[in-house]
């Protein structure tokens, strides 16, 4: 009972998806990240669900790639963005530490977070409409990111500094059973590693790199930025995870297709 609260308490509070509500209790939060990356699984479903429906039926590339880049938006209720706004507006302000800490709070929105969201929408509404949806391999690995970036996410939040000793993620950090979460996240982030590299080697091995690259730059950066991790940032590292492993497999699927002819 105890796993299956978990199981409801990281849909309710990653998602939009319905799920049996009741008072959270400690105990029932030892184990919410490890059922953080399945939220990513149902946007993976959704989004390949769609994409194989848009080739079946010839549908365009532009209706094709603009609903395929609302599906995760609809999932989550743009939970991850917010936080992704949050920190460019506090990292773009070259404040000091503790002043990018407050912005973190600030309910406003900043010029800077306007603008870097226009930017990576950009490339991932790019990047989103040069997968053939007919390449099922490819798509395959571009949805597996979805699963991957929340893995990893979860695991640098009970591995990672915590910047405050407040707010939601260390309540979860804190309260979470370390040792099992991190074997859990180890081994779902090995599986679906194992079934990227299985869908396509190439854009499997290039999607890997780009989301170990965003991971070790957000260790380093939220160090430095901020002297660790917070909600915002693990919401913001969920983003531009997910877009690059996204831009990595486009490159890798634009490049075959040249060599191809």
């Amino acid at each position: 009972m105890r796993v299956l609260k978990s199981f409801c308490i990281a849909f309710s509070l990653y998602s939009r998806i319905p799920v049996p509500q009741f008072a959270w209790k400690e105990e029932d939060m030892k184990y919410v990240f490890c059922f953080f990356p399945w939220v990513g699984a149902f946007i993976a479903l959704c989004l390949y669900g769609w994409m194989c429906l848009c080739d079946t039926l010839q549908v365009g590339g532009i209706c094709r790639t603009l609903t395929g880049a609302a599906i995760p938006l609809l999932i989550t209720g743009g939970f991850h963005v917010d936080g992704f706004m949050d920190t460019m507006d506090a990292i773009h302000s070259y404040q000091s530490r503790e002043k990018k800490l407050e912005i973190l709070k600030d309910s406003h929105i900043g010029a800077f977070a306007v603008i870097m969201l226009a930017v990576y929408g950009m490339v991932f509404l790019g990047a989103l409409s040069e997968i053939d949806a007919g390449n099922k391999g490819m798509l395959g690995v571009v949805c597996c990111g979805f699963f991957l970036s929340r893995c990893l996410c979860g695991v640098s939040a009970v591995s990672f500094p915590l910047a405050k000793k407040d707010g939601m993620l260390f309540q979860f950090a804190d309260r979470c059973a370390k040792r099992i979460v991190k074997g859990a996240l180890y081994v779902q982030s090995a599986a679906c590693i194992g079934l990227m590299l299985y869908w396509s080697l190439p854009a499997g091995l290039a999607a890997v790199g780009g989301a170990v690259y965003a991971f070790v730059r957000y260790y380093f950066r939220s160090r430095k930025e901020f002297g660790g991790v917070t909600g915002d940032t693990a919401g913001c590292f969920v983003v531009l995870c997910e877009g690059c492993i996204l831009a990595a497999a486009a490159a890798v699927d634009i490049f075959l297709r040249w060599r191809q002819g």
